[in-house]
């Protein structure tokens, strides 16, 4: 790797994590935080996929972009309740529920 991998990482770093901002409240918006276990599933598959990438460089950017990814699946509950308190505007237009609702329901949402 080169001096200014760790530079490029991290301006990386910041750029995706901003980025999971912007989709954490469009998403929830959108499409209602029931739909938690597909950015999950997303972000593990990523930061597994990072685990046989041969390239350190590539390799850090998957697990951090999947990393990114399973915050933003834990966040979507906690964006859901910041619509309901008036922080954020709520969606009287969602999206149909997700695929998988009866065991998504089942499942307690995540959070950190």
């Amino acid at each position: 790797m080169y001096w200014w991998s760790g530079l490029a990482l991290g301006l990386f770093s910041f750029g995706i994590i901003g980025f999971g901002f912007f989709w954490v409240i469009r998403m929830e918006y959108y499409l209602g935080y029931l739909w938690w276990p597909y950015p999950l599933a997303f972000g593990l598959l990523l930061v597994l996929a990072s685990l046989f990438v041969g390239d350190a460089g590539w390799s850090a950017l998957l697990g951090i972009t999947g990393a990114s990814f399973v915050w933003g699946a834990t966040e979507l509950k906690e964006q859901a309740v910041r619509a309901d308190l008036g922080w954020f505007r709520a969606n009287p237009n969602r999206k149909p529920d997700p695929p998988g609702l009866r065991w998504i329901k089942k499942i307690k949402a995540p959070h950190l």
